[in-house]
Formats: C-alpha cells, sequence, structure tokens
C-alpha cells in the first residue's frame, strides 16, 4: 500500500475512533424527553420528563398516567480520567435526583449513553427494589 494511502486510512480510524467516543456525545441533561420504564413490579410505563437547570440544580418534573412527580437533581461529568460531582452544568453527562411521590420518597441516577439516551436506576423509600428507566428526545 502506498505510504501516503496508509497515512489517510490512519487519520480517518483515528478520526472516527475520536468522534466515536461517548466522551462527546452531547451533554447537558436539559430538556423534554419521553421517558420509558419498569417498575420494581414488572409494569411498564411511558411518559415524559422535563429537566431544567435552576441556578445549582435540576429541576426534574415526571408526567406519568397523568401523574406528576417532582425532583431535583445534582450534576457530575467527567474530567480526565476521574468522575466529578458538583453543580449543575451543562458538561454533565450523569444526574443524581431525589423526587417525590405522594408521601414518599425516591432517588435516581442517570447516564447519558454513547446514542445520546439517558439511562436510569431509581428506587423508592424503604423498598428492597431497583426499576429501571430511559430517557429519549
Amino acid at each position: 500500500m502506498h505510504p501516503t494511502m496508509a497515512m489517510r486510512l490512519k487519520i480517518f480510524a483515528a478520526a472516527c475512533l475520536f468522534l466515536g467516543s461517548p466522551a462527546l456525545a452531547v451533554a447537558d441533561p436539559t430538556g423534554v424527553y419521553r421517558v420509558e420504564g419498569r417498575n420494581a413490579d414488572g409494569g411498564d410505563y411511558i411518559g415524559t420528563v422535563r429537566v431544567e437547570r435552576t441556578g445549582e440544580t435540576y429541576s426534574v418534573i415526571w408526567t406519568i398516567g397523568g401523574s406528576e412527580f417532582v425532583g431535583t437533581g445534582l450534576g457530575a461529568k467527567f474530567i480526565g480520567d476521574r468522575f466529578q460531582m458538583g453543580p449543575a452544568s451543562p458538561e454533565d453527562t450523569a444526574i443524581s435526583v431525589g423526587y417525590v411521590s405522594g408521601k414518599s420518597f425516591g432517588m435516581a441516577m442517570y447516564f447519558q449513553q454513547p446514542d445520546g439516551r439517558w439511562q436510569g436506576i431509581w428506587t423508592y423509600g424503604g423498598s428492597d427494589k431497583a426499576s429501571y428507566e430511559d430517557w429519549v428526545r
């Protein structure tokens, strides 16, 4: 193979790796998403979730089956080779959310995936089970 062609292939391969890196996915969890999840009892649900930055925190409001669930979140992101937690930021690739549901409370954690969706796990006070949820734009 001609040296120029080999160099072009190396540059192309490096660009593909660089552009396909999960770290380069568009961060910033703010926006409105379709939410799809599964309750601890195995029942599926769908709805919407709105995430807004409100100063150093996130306001997270789910609307599912005509009910509204309200949460407050904090952000996190990779800085170099470590995970840094802190105030809400457009660079966040993860958020942790505490929420209320009627007379109960819960907690959830979401991570941005390479395809841009946010994948999470959640539970509620006193539960011994975890449930899963995806947010898709």
